[in-house]
C-alpha cells in the first residue's frame, strides 16, 4: 500500500467567470511546494498539466515554462507524476464539453504533452467525466450551464471519448503509458417509493468505467438512456471497439459521496428539495439519514470486484476540524488495508488538496470557504498541519498513531443525524468522548475562554477535563500535581488567570500571582511530562504608539500592570519548547454573560444612552473562532507566539455600533468618548490592533458579527448606568 499525493487544481468556468484552484492557493507560483511534498514522504503525485492553463488562448499555441519547471523538478526528486490534463474543466474558453471539438482538440494536447515529456507513464486525462458531465450538463451550476439529460450525455460522451483518443495519441509516443481513471464513487440509498431512482443512480455511478472498458453495450442498464438522451447506437459501439480500460480504478470516495432520496418532503426545509420528470424528492447525505453502520469505503471492495482491475483511492480529503481530518485520512487507510486483506488488489490511498481546497463549499460557483490539507497555505509559506505528520508516518510504513484520531468522526456520532430535531434532543444524542481517553486538561474552566474551548471539544468529540477556579488554584503545586498525575493529559491549557486591568492596578501582587506564577508552575509540570501547554497573553502587552498591527515579533512595551503581567508569563513559558502562547484580544461570544458588547446591545435595545471609547482601535475576537483556531494550532503542533484575532481592527465606537447593525438594533443612543473621558485606573494603549506574521487563520471580524447574530445569545437585563467601553475582559 502506497501513499500518494493529490494537489486540488480545478480551472472551471462559471458564466464568463474562471476559477483556478492552483492561483487560489497559490501552488501556480510556488515552485519550492514540491521539496514540502517530497518530505512528507511521497513517490507518487496526481499532479495538473492542464490544458486551460497550458494553452489558453487558441488550439495549438502552447506555453511550457511551468509545465518544464515542474516536471523536471519532480524528476529531481523522485517523484512520479499522475498527470492531469482536464480536472473539472470545459476545455479553454474555445471549446466546451458540448463541442464535438473537445474530444479530438484534448488529444491533441495530451500527444504534446507526451512527446515533450516521453518519460510521464501514468495519465488521467479527464478527472471524473461523470461527475463533471453533472455539474455542467444536468444541474447547471458549470460552463457551458446545461440542464437537460441531453446536454448531461453529450458532455459526458465528449469526455471519455477525449480521454480513449488522449490515451490513443499518448501511446503513440510511449506505449507503456497507462490510464489512471477517477471517478466519484458512492452509493444513493432511497426510501422504498425512490427505489427506482436511487437504482438508476446506482447504475449510473459505473458509468465512466463501464464506458471506457467497452461494457456499455445493448444489455446495459443505462444503454436505452443514453440513446433517448440523443446518443447514437455507433457512438457506443465505437466504445466497445476501442475500449480503454485503466490501469487503476481510482475511486474519489467522500463523506458526502453516499445520498439518501426521499419523498417524505415535509422533514425538510423548501430549499432542499428536488427532484426529477416524475418525482419531487430530497437528496441529502445518507450520513444524515441512516441511523445503522453502513461502510461507505465497501465501494473499494465493489468496484474490485466488477472489473477484477487494481483499485486506489485517489482522493481522501475532508473540510473539516483538524482531528476530523486525521480521523477521516486514518479511516480511509485502514479501510483501504482490510480491503486488501480482503482480497482485493489496493494499491494506494492519496491525500487529497494537500495545499486545501477553496470554494467548495459553494461548488466552485463563487467565493467560499478554504479547507487546509496537509498544508495551510494562510502564512507567508505554506504551514504543515497535523495531517502531514500523519502522512510522513503512514508513508513510513508506521500505523499513523494520533491522539485525537481514534474516536468517531462526526460521521459515526449520533448528532448527526437529521431525525434528531430539536436543539434539546440533538445535546442529549450527542457523543460524549471516550472518557478512557487522554483528556485535554483545561486549567479556567468557569470563565468565558475556558468555556468556549470545553464547548468546542465536546463539539468536537474530543476528550477534555474543564477545571474551574473553585476546584483548583493553579498557584497549588501539590494540587495541580495530583490531578495531573490521575489525568495523564495530553496536553494542558491554561484559560485562568487574573483578567480586570483596573483592579490590576490595585492588585498587582495578586495579579502577577494568577497570571505569571500559575502558568509558570503549569509549564514545569507540561515540562516534566514532555507534554504541550497552550497560554494566553493579550494586545496589553504593547504601548499603542505605532499605527499599525501588531505582529508577533513586534516590540511588547506594557502600559499597565496587567500587561507587565501577561509579558512577564510569557518570558517565562516560552522557555519551554512545546508552549504554544496565543495573544489575542477582546473576547465577544454566545458564552459571555454580563460582557460588555452583550450589555451594550441590551442598553440600545431599550433605547438607553451608553458611551464607547472612539480613540481606542482593536481587533476583537469571536471566541468561537478562537477556540477552533486554538485547537487547530496545538493539534498541528505550532509552538511560540501567535497572534490568533478576528481579521480586522476597530474603534470601540465603530464596534459597538457596527454589532447593533447587524443584529437590527438601534444605535441612537450610542455615544463617542474619548479615552481621556473614561476615567479609567490602568492606562491603555490607544492602538492594540493584532494582525499575525505567522498564519492569518480567522474569518473577518464582519463574518464573525453574522454568525454572532445568529446566535441570537441572551444577554442579561441592563442594571446600572451608562457603560464606559473597553472595560471588558481580555
Amino acid at each position: 500500500m502506497e501513499v500518494w499525493g493529490g494537489i486540488e487544481c480545478t480551472i472551471n468556468r462559471v458564466g464568463d467567470d474562471w476559477f483556478n484552484q492552483l492561483q487560489l492557493s497559490g501552488h501556480a507560483v510556488r515552485s519550492d511546494d514540491l521539496e514540502l511534498i517530497a518530505q512528507l514522504g511521497i513517490r507518487t503525485l496526481r499532479y495538473p498539466i492542464l490544458w486551460e492553463a497550458t494553452a489558453p488562448d487558441a488550439a495549438g499555441v502552447f506555453d511550457w515554462r511551468w509545465a518544464d519547471q515542474r516536471l523536471r523538478k519532480l524528476r529531481e526528486l523522485s517523484i512520479a507524476p499522475i498527470v492531469g490534463l482536464v480536472h473539472h474543466g470545459s476545455g479553454p474558453r474555445y471549446t466546451s464539453l458540448l463541442d464535438d471539438t473537445f474530444a479530438s482538440g484534448l488529444a491533441a494536447f495530451a500527444g504534446r504533452v507526451a512527446e515533450r515529456f516521453p518519460w510521464i507513464d501514468r495519465f488521467t486525462p479527464v478527472n471524473e467525466p461523470l461527475t463533471t458531465a453533472r455539474f455542467s450538463g444536468l444541474y447547471g451550476l458549470w460552463h457551458p450551464h446545461g440542464r437537460s439529460d441531453q446536454c448531461f450525455a453529450r458532455a459526458f460522451m465528449n469526455q471519455c471519448r477525449a480521454t480513449v483518443l488522449a490515451m490513443q495519441a499518448v501511446r503513440r509516443c510511449n506505449p507503456a503509458a497507462r490510464l489512471v481513471q477517477t471517478e466519484d464513487l458512492g452509493t444513493t440509498y432511497s426510501t422504498p417509493y425512490l427505489r427506482y431512482q436511487a437504482d438508476f443512480e446506482n447504475d449510473r455511478r459505473w458509468l465512466t468505467w463501464d464506458l471506457l472498458c467497452g461494457r456499455v453495450g445493448p444489455d446495459h442498464a443505462l444503454f436505452p438512456f443514453l440513446l433517448r438522451s440523443g446518443i447514437p447506437r455507433q457512438e457506443l459501439d465505437w466504445f466497445i471497439e476501442n475500449s480503454c480500460p485503466p490501469e487503476i480504478i481510482g475511486i474519489n470516495h467522500y463523506v458526502t459521496s453516499d445520498r439518501f432520496l426521499d419523498d417524505r418532503i415535509t422533514r425538510y426545509a423548501e430549499e432542499r428539495i428536488g427532484g426529477n420528470h416524475q418525482d419531487r424528492y430530497v437528496d441529502v447525505e445518507a450520513v444524515r439519514v441512516l441511523s445503522g453502520d453502513y461502510d461507505g469505503f465497501a465501494v473499494l471492495g465493489e468496484a474490485y470486484r466488477r472489473y477484477g482491475l487494481p483499485v486506489a483511492l485517489t482522493e481522501v480529503h475532508l473540510g473539516c476540524t483538524r482531528e476530523e481530518q486525521l480521523r477521516w485520512l486514518q479511516g480511509a487507510w485502514r479501510a483501504a488495508n482490510t480491503a486488501a486483506e480482503a482480497g482485493c488488489d489496493v494499491r494506494a490511498v492519496t491525500s487529497w488538496a494537500l495545499f486545501g481546497a477553496f470554494n467548495w463549499d459553494t461548488l466552485l460557483t463563487r467565493q467560499g470557504s478554504y479547507e487546509p490539507g496537509a498544508f495551510d497555505v494562510r502564512s507567508p509559506r505554506p504551514r504543515p498541519t497535523a495531517i502531514a505528520r500523519l502522512i510522513r508516518e503512514l508513508a513510513a510504513g508506521a500505523e499513523g498513531k494520533a491522539i485525537v484520531s481514534d474516536g468517531p468522526g462526526w460521521w459515526d456520532r449520533p448528532e448527526r443525524l437529521f431525525s434528531v430535531d430539536s436543539a434539546k434532543e440533538r445535546r442529549h444524542a450527542r457523543h460524549l468522548p471516550d472518557t478512557k481517553a487522554a483528556p485535554l486538561l483545561i486549567c479556567g474552566g468557569g470563565g468565558s475562554l475556558g468555556r468556549a474551548l470545553a464547548a468546542a471539544c465536546l463539539e468536537r468529540g474530543l476528550a477534555c477535563r474543564s477545571v474551574m477556579r473553585s476546584e483548583l488554584d493553579i498557584c497549588d503545586r501539590a494540587s495541580v500535581s495530583r490531578l495531573v498525575r490521575e489525568l495523564e493529559p495530553w496536553a494542558i491549557v491554561n484559560a485562568a488567570g487574573f483578567t480586570r486591568v483596573d483592579d490590576a492596578q490595585r492588585q498587582p501582587a495578586e495579579c502577577f500571582r494568577q497570571n505569571v506564577t500559575g502558568a509558570a508552575l503549569l509549564m514545569e509540570l507540561a515540562r516534566e511530562r514532555d507534554i504541550p501547554l497552550v497560554t494566553f497573553s493579550s494586545d496589553m502587552v504593547f504601548d499603542g504608539v505605532r499605527r499599525s498591527a501588531y505582529v508577533e515579533s513586534s516590540r511588547t512595551s506594557p502600559l499597565n500592570e496587567y500587561g507587565r503581567s501577561k509579558e512577564a508569563a510569557e518570558r517565562r513559558v516560552l522557555q519551554y519548547r512545546q508552549t504554544l502562547c496565543i495573544r489575542t484580544a477582546t473576547f465577544f461570544g454566545c458564552w459571555e454573560r454580563g460582557d460588555f458588547l452583550s450589555e451594550s446591545l441590551q442598553a440600545l435595545a431599550q433605547g438607553r444612552r451608553i458611551g464607547a471609547a472612539s480613540d481606542v482601535v482593536m481587533s476583537p475576537c469571536y471566541l468561537p473562532d478562537l477556540a477552533g483556531a486554538c485547537l487547530d494550532l496545538l493539534l498541528d503542533g505550532e509552538r511560540g507566539v501567535f497572534h490568533v484575532t478576528n481579521d480586522g481592527c476597530v474603534s470601540w465606537f465603530d464596534f459597538t455600533r457596527a454589532a447593533a447593525e447587524v443584529l437590527g438594533v438601534a444605535s441612537d443612543a450610542l455615544q463617542p468618548r474619548r479615552l481621556d473621558d473614561m476615567h479609567w485606573t490602568a492606562q491603555r494603549p490607544l492602538f492594540s490592533a493584532l494582525r499575525s506574521e505567522r498564519a492569518s487563520l480567522m474569518p473577518g471580524l464582519e463574518s464573525a458579527l453574522r454568525r454572532y447574530a445568529v446566535t441570537a445569545c441572551r444577554v442579561p437585563s441592563w442594571r446600572g448606568g451608562e457603560r464606559k467601553a473597553g472595560n471588558g475582559t481580555r
